[in-house]
């Protein structure tokens, strides 16, 4: 079945692409969640005029996105968390320091868009994050676990 997809999905397709699903997917869960619509010829149409006009406006946010990835490049980020004395922590790092870390750098970034290698990290050391930007755009920013 041929959809058109109206945010991004995981796995499936980004926003505005038009994606072919099984139909009970799309008909029970991608449809009912307001995630896509039905490709009917009007509905193509329209969205194909809709990505003609904003093909100009992607290409700017494409080029904030890599200028924000050049800046976010050269950060280097510490977080500080308890930790006994052969380095366990406790507790555990997850996006949402990372993204708090990155809002005390001056950048914005929601913690949805912040991707970690593992799950959680729950050692001291040096680790890497990657941050999508952008469909296109993603950068790896290195951070390092210090206890407190």
């Amino acid at each position: 079945m041929e959809i058109i997809l109206l945010q991004d999905v995981d796995h499936v397709g980004s926003a505005n692409d038009v994606v072919n699903v099984k139909p009970g997917f799309a008909r029970n869960f991608l449809i009912p969640q307001g995630v896509a619509k039905m490709a009917t010829k009007s509905a193509l149409k329209m969205h194909s005029e809709n990505v003609k006009q904003r093909a100009h406006k992607e290409l700017k946010i494409k080029g904030n996105a890599e200028a924000l990835a050049s800046k976010l490049e050269k950060v280097s980020l510490s977080i500080g968390a308890k930790a006994s004395e052969n380095g366990k922590i406790f507790g555990s790092v997850n996006n949402i320091q990372l993204a708090e870390a990155l809002t005390a750098k001056g950048f914005s970034i929601d913690r949805k868009n912040i991707s970690l290698k593992e799950d959680a990290i729950k050692e001291l050391g040096k680790y890497e994050v990657i941050v999508k930007l952008h469909k296109e755009v993603s950068v790896v920013v290195p951070f390092e676990v210090v206890g407190e």
